[in-house]
């Protein structure tokens, strides 16, 4: 894929299910390279954006377009918030990793190489023969991001991928992918509630509230006068001395 084509561009875009519109009219494009997050509450239309990218949700109104690289999703990297295999089956972390490959033909050797790389990048390699079930939570995290990794893929979507974990793991897990945008150049798209996240790491962000989607390069949208109409709140943004900032939301304000 060419580093100066989009990757996903949405058009004036609708989307619902059955008589409910999640949103409606927004405009917004993913380029390589970029790590974007999709905030908001629950029920915004964040996953449903992710699904609609992946081919699973048709659009209402406007244009979801993807780029044909994407278009059989073998490029396409998932990693949903709990694991989908049943626990009472002995599975190795290589297994687990390798069930990333399913629908992908590629030589053993080939096979070995991603395998080896995923591993390495998800700091795994010691532990590939070890049962998936015996692992911490966030090492089965990182698990789950190799199952994606392994792929190779053009792109990563990250589904509320740190849910459930404790405050160690969690931000292990969050400097693991910060360090593979930053090596590999990834894309990366994480959805997530937690706005700090978003401040420290993004570099574009899609902020979902009452069915409008607003979404720029991060320092655009990170300013009081967006983040207060947003939150109904006052909000503090400081930076540190690289420049990364911090955003602190209060309680939502409240008429006397």
């Amino acid at each position: 894929m060419d580093r100066h084509e989009a990757i996903f561009r949405a058009v004036r875009l609708s989307l619902g299910y059955g008589r409910r519109t999640l949103f409606e009219d927004v405009n917004l494009e993913v380029d390589p390279g970029e790590f974007w997050f999709f905030l908001g509450p629950n029920g915004e239309g964040k996953t449903t954006l992710v699904r609609a990218m992946l081919g699973m949700v048709r659009p209402r109104v406007g244009q979801l377009w993807v780029h044909p690289e994407l278009g059989q999703r073998q490029h396409v990297g998932f990693v949903p918030q709990r694991c989908d295999i049943n626990p009472t089956l002995p599975t190795t972390v290589r297994e687990f990793i390798l069930l990333g490959l399913v629908g992908i033909q590629a030589p053993s050797a080939a096979r070995a190489q991603r395998l080896a790389w995923a591993l390495t990048k998800a700091g795994l390699a010691d532990l590939e023969e070890r049962d998936y079930w015996s692992l911490s939570g966030g090492q089965r995290q990182r698990a789950l991001v190799a199952r994606a990794l392994v792929r190779r893929p053009s792109i990563l979507m990250l589904d509320e991928p740190t849910n459930g974990l404790d405050l160690l793991a969690e931000d292990a897990a969050r400097r693991f992918l910060a360090e593979l945008h930053r090596a590999e150049q990834q894309t990366l798209l994480f959805v997530t509630h937690d706005l700090a996240i978003a401040a420290r790491y993004a570099t574009h962000i899609a902020l979902f509230h009452g069915g409008g989607v607003v979404s720029s390069p991060r320092d655009v949208v990170l300013n009081r006068h967006t983040l207060k109409r947003i939150y109904d709140t006052a909000v503090d943004i400081s930076y540190d001395l690289s420049g990364v900032p911090t955003v602190s939301v209060g309680l939502p304000e409240r008429p006397p």
